[in-house]
């Protein structure tokens, strides 16, 4: 009796479901990778209404974050500063460009500028900035270097291994809480050097339970 298929088909379909395993765990690997939070967060940098300049104000001019994030030594949260804030200045710097008019609108209404938020943690997540700063932990470790950004985006991960792994090994980047907000701080010798003897001398203990960050 004459075979339906050729003997052949068979070597056909084992490379046919070679290719086609191949190519779902290709697909699924390179998914994972991109979904993960080193990739789908890193890099974000959404429009916000008005296109401040971080590079310029912290920058250039030299403005210390604590101006507009006024909060940041003093509470869990670092504020994002009232239009009241801005026009400080804008009410003598360039109080007619367009690019300002949602601040100016904000000023006159007191409605919030709807800015989009970047660096986002869940919400059973709870994170300290007072506390963070007041063992010397600057901006630069978590947000990089905002002076030289023209449109912030996300630098770190900000995922749970990312903030065990400063934990475990905070000295790095631990420097004298006078310098946090000195984004351009270089140090003078091995900043993990320093880092561990203000680690001993202000005797800083980072949590790596679980109640350290989720209460």
């Amino acid at each position: 009796m004459t075979p339906i298929f050729p003997k052949s088909l068979d070597k056909y379909i084992r490379i046919g479901l070679s290719v086609f395993i191949g190519t779902v765990i290709a697909a699924v690997s390179l998914a994972a990778y991109l979904l993960h939070p080193k990739q789908a967060d890193v890099g974000y940098t959404p429009v916000q209404p008005v296109p401040y300049s971080h590079k310029l104000h912290a920058g250039n001019l030299g403005m210390d974050c604590r101006y507009c994030h006024f909060t940041v030594e003093r509470s869990a949260y670092a504020a994002i500063p009232p239009a009241e804030t801005c026009m400080n200045c804008h009410t003598k710097v360039k109080p007619q460009s367009a690019q300002l008019q949602p601040v100016r609108d904000s000023y006159a209404s007191g409605r919030p500028v709807p800015w989009v938020r970047i660096h986002r943690l869940p919400d059973y997540v709870y994170f300290n900035h007072q506390a963070h700063l007041s063992a010397g932990v600057s901006c630069v470790s978590c947000h990089g270097r905002v002076d030289q950004m023209i449109e912030v985006r996300q630098v770190q991960p900000l995922s749970m291994a990312w903030c065990l792994d400063c934990h475990r090994n905070a000295a790095p980047n631990i420097r004298p809480r006078d310098l946090v907000t000195k984004l351009d701080w270089k140090p003078d010798r091995d900043p993990a050097e320093i880092g561990r003897e203000l680690i001993a001398a202000n005797h800083i203990h980072p949590p790596t339970n679980c109640s350290g960050c989720h209460r």
